[in-house]
């Protein structure tokens, strides 16, 4: 079932999702080499706590295993998405992608920016682009009059010209009150496919695009998932509502990119 969103609560979605792209900004500022991943998800959790909201993926819950122990997700190099936060110290070169959930008033926000840590290799650096601009392409697509496909087309199209893999067997989602609502929305697709798009629709689009081929296997631990071939992953998600005709993008990444900014 597709619930489609008031604009009240589309501007509740909008703050837990301002929230997201907050923590994910304090994390931008701690990332480098040497930091442990653990000790990024410590500092995204008293983050998400001290602005009286809660960390969705805390606890969550896993059909192949125990329940999500962490606030944040980080997927580091060929882990593509769901990786555990650890302590092993984060290299120079490495990438790692912080995926990040909050609830706040009863609704649900939903972001993720993989980050560099250090100087990463320029072939590291290109699939990070496409990846981010694969985002904007599949947001371009979401307005009343376009299908779900077009969303999944544009994102396949800009990914597969520049020889990437696409991962399928993970998918954005509608958002509301639960993190994960329907509709599924695959980054691959046909245009002119799949569920028309209507105002009030809230989604979550994340296109988790690989190096090489795009075949995955899961970790023992069962949740996080890597690359089969070992070649590196970047994953971006923005949660959008169509709204007056258009995508508004209820998360953000320009608080994060200023910081990247300063960095480099």
């Amino acid at each position: 079932m597709v619930y489609l969103k008031t604009d009240d609560e589309i501007e509740l979605l909008r703050k837990a999702n301002l929230l997201v792209s907050a923590t994910l900004t304090e994390i931008a500022k701690n990332i480098r080499p040497g930091v442990t991943t653990r000790s990024l998800d410590k500092l995204a959790e008293e983050f998400i706590r001290d602005h009286g909201a809660e960390p969705t993926f805390k606890g969550f819950p896993n059909p192949y295993g125990p329940a999500f122990p962490a606030s944040i997700c980080t997927s580091v190099n060929e882990v593509v998405v769901h990786g555990i936060p650890d302590d092993r110290p984060l290299q120079e070169g490495d990438v790692v992608s912080v995926d990040c959930g909050t609830t706040l008033n009863g609704f649900c926000g939903d972001s993720c920016y993989t980050f560099c840590v250090g100087e990463v290799s320029p072939e590291v650096k290109a699939l990070l682009d496409a990846t981010k601009a694969a985002l904007y392409a599949g947001i371009d697509q979401a307005y009343p009059g376009k299908r779900l496909g077009d969303i999944g087309s544009a994102i396949q199209d800009y990914c597969v010209e520049r020889g990437y893999g696409i991962v399928r067997e993970f998918v954005g989602h509608g958002i509301g009150k639960k993190m994960h609502e329907d509709p599924q929305v695959p980054n691959f697709g046909r245009r002119g496919s799949g569920m028309p798009l209507k105002n009030g629709l809230c989604i979550a689009i994340e296109p988790m695009i690989t190096m090489g081929e795009r075949h995955l296997a899961m970790l023992p631990d069962r949740w996080g998932v890597v690359t089969r071939d070992g070649k590196p992953a970047a994953h971006f998600e923005h949660t959008i509502a169509i709204h007056h005709g258009k995508a508004d993008i209820l998360s953000t990444f320009e608080t994060i990119e200023a910081i990247e900014r300063q960095q480099h």
